[in-house]
């Protein structure tokens, strides 16, 4: 698969309307897979944070809620988005529930874990809130779990995908 066709896999959003990254823009997209009751939850706010801080530039964060993880993200997509609105202000789009791991996973989570992470290892999404950092040529870099967002290796990788 060429870098760029990795923007142009569809999925679908909260509403059930098939999307691609490409139609959050030309600019960079970070996608993690997100829940409501994970210990990592309050990484939202830093979530935010970040599409708050480069918004404007044309950066993105889309968060694909996942329940493959002891089931922390149960509730339907209403509750969801009523908990990422009224508890963290949440403006960057969520997405339909997707699996990230095994035969069933999203075809983009597919095509995401080939790339290996900051160690060299690639496959499989350890936990929620794992990042990838999609650039607008296709290029991805990967950030485990329990790296915050606002890291500055995050934050560095953003900017200079950002140009």
């Amino acid at each position: 698969m060429s870098d760029t066709a990795l923007r142009q896999i569809p999925f679908l959003d909260a509403e059930g309307t098939a999307r691609t990254l490409d139609d959050y823009g030309t600019g960079p997209v970070l996608v993690v897979n997100v829940a409501s009751k994970c210990g990592l939850t309050p990484q939202y706010a830093q979530l935010e944070e970040l599409q708050r801080q480069f918004g404007d530039r044309g950066f993105t964060v889309v968060g694909f809620p996942c329940n493959q993880f002891f089931g922390q993200e149960p509730g339907s997509m209403d509750e969801i988005l009523e908990f990422c609105s009224t508890t963290y202000g949440v403006s960057f789009p969520i997405t339909d529930k997707v699996k990230v791991n095994g035969r069933n996973a999203a075809e983009l989570y597919k095509a995401l874990t080939q790339t290996e992470d900051g160690r060299g290892k690639a496959g499989r999404v350890e936990w929620n809130f794992e990042k990838f950092l999609v650039g607008p040529d296709g290029s991805v870099r990967r950030f485990r779990p329990k790296q915050v967002p606002d890291d500055p290796e995050i934050v560095a990788a953003i900017e200079d995908a950002l140009g």
